[in-house]
């Protein structure tokens, strides 16, 4: 890997503390980079100081050529601004070309969500296999309610320890992008779910007071694969349309707190967003259901 790119990546990683699934999204993206100024400056000697603005927007059009999603050049993008501002603060160029490029429009899709009597469809289903109280079912429960109970993301649940939990103030404390922590309320069917998980999780030989929240028969972490197959299973026995994921708990989440009608402001604290307008595509999905509702029910729709 090129040198200055190795050091912007322990920078990321050691001074801003990303975490490690967004420091190897950096590294893709800038390999992508240096595979491409190869090809396009005809040498493999090439330097940073000869990239320019147009060698950049030429980077954008070969990774649309690849037929890469909008969304994805987009983020591609936002690594090399990155990138460039560093080596820019550093004094290893004596510009930053990346300035002033625009990232290619994106057509927002609204998330997947399940309805409200589809999740209780799946709650159904958890809560029979979890009175057969072996570790898997109780988990499995446990795992169902932070990811709708509380809209934890898939790594959120994933790196629950269990000093995390407050089940006496029904709270959990959550570390999530860029180890920002938070304080989220459980709910109380949440709270009997992970009593009800705590004697099984004693018996794998786990920390009791320290350690994952989340683990398998042998004490240890479990995977973040196994928390998808496990809730997949679930969504697929609930016969809910194909494409939803474990993610679509977190998108139904905040679409029913929307649609309870949840100022936008909270449920923005309650799934950690940075910006307010990151969560407005939420109240897109809520309107789009209204004026389904609207154009099925009134008589001059």
């Amino acid at each position: 890997m090129n040198a200055e790119i190795a050091h912007f990546l322990r920078h990321l990683e050691a001074e801003k503390q990303l975490s490690p699934n967004t420091v190897a999204a950096y590294r893709r993206d800038l390999s992508d980079l240096e595979e491409f100024l190869v090809s396009f400056l005809g040498t493999p000697e090439w330097e940073w100081a000869e990239v320019d603005r147009i060698t950049l927007r030429s980077f954008l059009g070969w990774c649309r050529r690849r037929n890469l999603a909008a969304r994805t050049v987009g983020r591609k993008l936002s690594a090399v601004r990155s990138f460039f501002r560093f080596l820019s603060r550093e004094g290893r160029v004596p510009g930053d070309p990346s300035r002033g490029i625009r990232s290619p429009r994106r057509v927002r899709t609204l998330p997947g969500h399940l309805p409200q009597r589809g999740v209780e469809l799946i709650f159904d289903i958890a809560e029979e296999l979890a009175r057969e109280n072996t570790l898997a079912g109780t988990r499995t429960l446990a795992i169902l309610e932070l990811l709708y109970g509380s809209g934890l993301r898939l790594s959120e649940a994933h790196g629950l320890d269990l000093e995390a939990l407050d089940l006496v103030s029904e709270q959990v404390k959550v570390r999530g992008k860029g180890r920002k922590e938070r304080i989220v309320p459980l709910t109380s069917s949440a709270v009997g779910a992970l009593r009800r998980y705590e004697p099984r999780r004693s018996e794998t030989g786990a920390p009791l007071s320290r350690g994952a929240l989340l683990v398998n028969r042998r004490g240890e972490r479990i995977s973040t694969r196994t928390i998808q197959r496990s809730i997949r299973s679930l969504i697929e026995v609930a016969g809910e349309e194909e494409g939803l994921s474990v993610h679509s708990l977190r998108h139904s989440f905040a679409t029913h707190l929307l649609d309870a009608g949840a100022d936008l402001t909270s449920v923005k604290e309650l799934l950690g967003h940075a910006s307010l307008s990151t969560t407005q595509i939420y109240t897109h999905t809520s309107r789009e259901r209204l004026k389904k509702v609207y154009g099925n029910a009134h008589p001059r729709a």
